[in-house]
């Protein structure tokens, strides 16, 4: 985690660096301080915490954190050298910038609100890890479009390199979670999704990948005749799937054992020298899907904003039949009448994470609007409700 320690200093300098507020866009307060700042393309928020020798700490927020992970290096010395802070300890200095990366190959969630990908061959990964299997199926489908889904940031940027590094063309890389992504895919896109080796969370099973409704908006999102596929090396995982897959209303399941694909990651050639069991379990799409609405707005319409609202947003989650909401810290802005808030909201198994920007002219989401699933509208339009009572 790039960060820096400063010795003490006079916060009024804050206020009063021209240089610094040219730098940043606003600051909130509330047990910390966040700063926005729009540094090389990107908006996201550092934050400032003093520790119990009155010493700051500087560092980045993970809720608005972009990818790459050189452009919160480069903010956070800046943060520090605009200010002329004394420097304790640092971690971003002693590092190498490293090459950009194929950033033409990146995708954000956004990316696929609106994407049409007509006639194209469509592949989706989770969670591919090191790349091994994405890299070898695109290098052997040069016609199909393969887009990989991985939530650990480091996998991401090291696909990315190898992605130039083979000269591939038909890879696309998304950090974020794999749950909220399959939702955007329109019905009867995908040809295969692979779901190799997911993480059992055997003492946190709703956080695992497979579940009532990733095996429904699989089966949407599959053409007809496409295919599901989980590879697993953990029993408990093997027959929770099982069961899931069973449970839905029309189903094709062929599962096998031990087989041995063409790519092998390293880890489960170490599970192979173990004689570790592997499962293989392909569950078939039979059906067309209907088409998806996906007209949701999330624009706000705050009809009389007051700093009061501070103290009537409520304070603990808000369960709903599908959906949640929950304000977990508001901010005051300084310098102009605003708040910043800190959510988590939409669905109990794939929630997203935002800050939403209030002021009285405006109002949005930081650093980008939700992904556009029922759910999420749904939350969207409670928290309208609650901010203007």
């Amino acid at each position: 985690m790039p960060h820096i320690k400063v010795e003490p200093f006079n916060k009024d300098i804050l206020d009063t660096n021209k240089a610094f507020n040219e730098f940043v866009s606003f600051r909130a307060i509330s047990d910390d301080e966040l700063f926005a700042v729009a540094y090389e393309g990107e908006e996201f928020l550092l934050t400032l915490k003093s520790d119990s020798d009155g010493k700051f700490l500087i560092k980045y927020d993970k809720v608005t954190r972009p990818l790459k992970v050189d452009i919160l290096k480069n903010a956070i010395a800046k943060f520090a050298e605009i200010l002329d802070l004394k420097i304790i300890h640092s971690n971003i200095s002693s590092i190498k910038s490293k090459a950009p990366l194929a950033s033409s190959y990146q995708k954000s969630i956004k990316d696929f609100e609106n994407i049409n990908f007509g006639e194209q061959k469509v592949s989706l990964e989770v969670g591919f890890g090191s790349g091994k299997h994405i890299l070898y199926q695109a290098k052997q489908n040069p016609d199909k479009l393969y887009i990989g889904i991985e939530i650990h940031t480091p996998s991401a940027q090291q696909l990315l390199k190898q992605i130039t590094l083979q000269n591939l063309d038909n890879i696309w890389v998304v950090n974020y979670d794999a749950r909220l992504l399959l939702e955007m895919i329109d019905s009867n896109t995908l040809d295969e999704i692979y779901v190799h080796f997911p993480v059992p969370w055997d003492k946190k099973p709703h956080r695992r990948v497979i579940s009532p409704s990733f095996l429904a908006e699989s089966m949407r999102a599959l053409r007809e005749g496409g295919r599901l596929e989980l590879r697993t090396d953990s029993d408990k995982y093997f027959w929770y799937s099982l069961e899931t897959f069973f449970a839905y209303p029309k189903i094709d399941v062929d599962v096998r054992k031990n087989r041995e694909l063409e790519v092998v990651s390293k880890y489960e050639a170490r599970w192979r020298r173990q004689e570790k069991d592997i499962y293989d379990v392909y569950v078939k799409c039979e059906e067309l899907s209907q088409k998806q609405d996906k007209e949701y707005s999330f624009d706000f319409k705050i009809d009389n904003f007051n700093l009061s609202l501070k103290d009537s947003l409520p304070k603990e989650s808000q369960l709903y039949e599908g959906y949640f909401v929950h304000v977990e810290r508001i901010y005051t802005m300084r310098q102009e009448e605003g708040l910043l808030i800190k959510v988590a909201f939409g669905s109990f198994d794939r929630p997203e994470h935002k800050f939403i920007v209030l002021t009285p002219t405006q109002a949005y989401y930081m650093p980008s609007r939700p992904v556009a699933t029922s759910a999420n509208y749904q939350a969207h339009q409670r928290l309208q409700e609650f901010m203007n009572v």
